[in-house]
């Protein structure tokens, strides 16, 4: 089974891997997510901050890529959290998940030049999209547009030097 081809259990068995690692990088995600939940607008914040302090010719395709993996651990701390707090919310915690990692790597995209893998980060945001505005988040990330854009943007980091996986 590819990772990429049932993104719901992925998520799961992310989240079941992170429980049992301990809290450290939950405390983080706690914490990050925070600040920006507390403001109304937090994807026009995420938005506008990378942009001003990347360099006046975009940031480098590795630099991208570490950004895209920290979104992914990211992402899947948030998704241990809010699976702990209550598991019966799962949709609305996949829904919330995909929004903010779209908000997230969008806001990334536009601090890089015109490569493959800006290419491919708009490609997956734009999937993860998708299956955030529909009913079954979880579900609707189950498809092969879904799984061809998360191994592109894998593919094109592994070209930039930096594993990442969704």
């Amino acid at each position: 089974m590819k990772p990429f081809r049932v993104v719901s259990a992925v998520l799961i068995c992310a989240s079941l891997t992170l429980a049992g690692c301990g809290g450290g990088d939950d405390t983080t995600a706690g914490s990050a997510p925070s600040p920006s939940s507390t403001t109304s607008a937090p994807a026009a914040s995420a938005s506008s901050a990378p942009a001003p302090s990347a360099p006046a010719g975009g940031a480098s395709d590795k630099e991208l890529c570490e950004s895209v993996k920290k979104a992914g651990n990211d992402m899947k701390a948030s998704v241990v959290t809010a699976l702990q707090a209550d598991p019966a919310a799962a949709p609305e915690a996949f829904r919330k998940v995909l929004t903010e990692l779209e908000s997230t790597l969008t806001a990334l995209a536009a601090t890089g030049g015109d490569t493959a893998v800006t290419t491919a980060i708009r490609a997956f945001t734009a999937e993860a999209a998708k299956a955030a505005k529909a009913a079954d988040p979880a579900s609707a990330a189950d498809n092969p547009a879904f799984e061809k854009a998360g191994t592109d943007l894998a593919a094109a980091c592994r070209k930039a030097g930096v594993e990442v996986a969704f």
